[in-house]
Formats: structure tokens, sequence, C-alpha cells
């Protein structure tokens, strides 16, 4: 791998892919804990049964937790355009931050920098459509906020990583918005639209996050499926 700095840190924490089932997601996180030494422990740790792929410190460091043709397991109780199992289908990028709970901030440039080059590497590899770079709340919206509405989807976008609607003229209509929502890839039952709404902000209207779709977030969702539909 180019221009980064890749520590191995093996975690134990995985097992086989389904036989046959290719990697089709990129998934993003936080970590959410107080420091990065304490999430990488975490992350290492038999008890904890939980790990990543890689995990990018706030200095740019990159630590390798599990070989990519494993299955990490870090996703939990998720679902993307009706499909479980997010970790069969996955990559996962753990990335340091202390999130909601601990004092969340802005993800520093060379963090920032070095998830860039990692994320391209790992698309070099695999055929990962854009549409499919994910952050967790995106397939647990009811459960997760990362990596939340600090994080630099935009810059992503524009490095080739992901998508990043610009806003329009067209807007999805309000009666429209849960079947827009679904056809986008969110899972969810009705009297949950709320939090999904307020995923999907966190993703494409971090300026804004209310659980509404009001006429910006409804025109960010017409963007987006102008993209991918």
């Amino acid at each position: 791998m180019t221009d980064l700095q890749i520590i191995a840190r093996p975690s134990p924490n995985h097992d086989a892919r389904p036989e046959g089932r290719d990697v089709d997601i990129l998934l993003l996180h936080y970590t959410g804990m107080q420091s990065g030494s304490a999430a990488l422990e975490r992350l290492c740790d038999p008890d904890s049964k939980v790990s990543a792929h890689y995990l990018v410190e706030e200095d740019g460091q990159v630590f390798h937790l599990v070989p990519e043709e494993r299955r990490a397991w870090h996703a939990g109780v998720a679902e993307w355009q009706g499909a479980g199992d997010i970790n069969a289908r996955s990559l996962g990028i753990e990335i340091v931050n202390p999130g909601h709970e601990f004092g969340y901030r802005p993800f520093p440039i060379g963090q920032m920098a070095a998830v860039r080059r990692l994320a391209l590497d790992i698309l070099a590899r695999h055929p990962i459509p854009a549409a499919r770079v994910l952050g967790h709340s995106d397939v647990a919206p009811l459960r997760k906020e990362d990596p939340g509405e600090l994080f630099d989807w935009r810059g992503l976008a524009a490095a080739g990583i992901g998508l990043w609607p610009e806003s329009t003229t067209a807007a999805v209509l309000e009666s429209a918005v849960a079947k827009a929502l679904t056809r986008i890839g969110y899972g969810y039952a009705e009297e949950d639209l709320p939090a999904v709404i307020r995923a999907f902000q966190r993703h494409f209207r971090p300026n804004s996050i209310t659980g509404a779709a009001d006429a910006e977030t409804r025109r960010r969702m017409a963007a987006l499926l102008a993209v991918i539909d």
C-alpha cells in the first residue's frame, strides 16, 4: 500500500466470509472511545468480539487488524438495501474520534488524508460502487451516529470515494420521503422515519440534523436518487 504508514496489529476477532460473497460495501465508523489506544486494545481483545479491518489514528497512522478476505465484526445488527449480515459483504474502517459520548470533535486534516488514501487503495482492489461507501449510521440508523456530521463526506466524494449530492431545484415530495429513503437503501419501520432522516442528514446534510424532511433535505434526496437510480 503506497503513501501510508501501515502497522500490522492483528486482531483475533474475525471469521470466514460466506462462500461466494463479494465485498460490495465500504463501511466507515468512528471509534467512540476516549483514546485511540483504548479503541485499538478493544478491537484486538478476543473477549470484546468486535473488530475492523483497519483503524486510522488521529495522526494518520493506519493499523491493519483483519485480512480483507476475512469477515471482521464491526457492523452489528445492520441492513442496507434489504440485505443483512453487513459484516459478510463489507470492509470496515474505524476512525479514531471520541464520538458524541466523549466529546465529538472535527477529524484532523492528516487523519482524513490517511482515510482517503486508504479508501482509494481499497477501492482499487474491490469494485465497491460509490453508492455503497457508507457510514455506520446509514446501515444502523436506530443505533448509531457515526462517523457523524463532522466527517468530511464531501471531501471524500471529491476524491472519488462515495457520493455527495449537491442541492438541485428538484425535490422529493414530502409524501414520498419514506419511499425515497428505501430506494436509497435505508431499512426501517415507518414509526422510525425521523431517526432515519437524521441518519441521512448526518451523511448528506450535516448542517441540519433535525429528523424533519425540510425542502433542502428533500432536494439532497432527489439529487442522490438521480445519481444512483
